[in-house]
């Protein structure tokens, strides 16, 4: 008998779910103010392009579970020898952008509890990875979890 497939649940399936409730919060939260400041859309777009540098350096690693993909491989080369969760990066930084160039109070607190959560996922993923990947604890050593050189 073959061991069941884990499911969506059993891979972090929860953290994705979070992640789209904060994600459509922060974005709805924000879309009736007028009043903002234009500095928002600099991060978005700086969002925008950390998630592709991310998204392009997994390439078919990427998975919005925290759990690695069965047969994936570590990615530590491109975006990634800077910085261990460019796509939480991404996300968080274009949260903080619609948040400040909507002016929106509730939608950067969105942004705050996005952040939070991505922290809690980061440590899933890790722990994931540290079991799938034995040199990931190395390169966990020498790189960023989030902002490089930083934290």
């Amino acid at each position: 008998m073959t061991p069941a497939a884990p499911t969506f649940l059993n891979r972090g399936g929860a953290f994705v779910v979070a992640q789209g409730v904060l994600l459509g919060l922060i974005g709805l939260s924000g879309v009736r103010r007028r009043h903002g400041h234009p500095v928002g859309l600099p991060l978005m777009l700086a969002g925008v392009a950390l998630g592709m540098l991310g998204g392009r350096s997994l390439g078919r690693n990427l998975t919005a579970l925290p759990e690695p993909l069965e047969g994936g491989q570590l990615v530590t080369g491109g975006v990634y020898a800077s910085v261990r969760h460019p796509l939480y990066t991404a996300l968080l930084l274009a949260s903080l952008g619609w948040s400040v160039l909507r002016g929106s109070r509730s939608s950067l607190g969105w942004t705050a509890a996005l952040a939070i959560l991505f922290q809690f996922k980061a440590n899933h993923e890790e722990a994931a990875l540290t079991r799938k990947f034995p040199e990931y604890a190395a390169y966990r050593a020498r790189v960023k979890r989030f902002v490089p050189g930083v934290y």
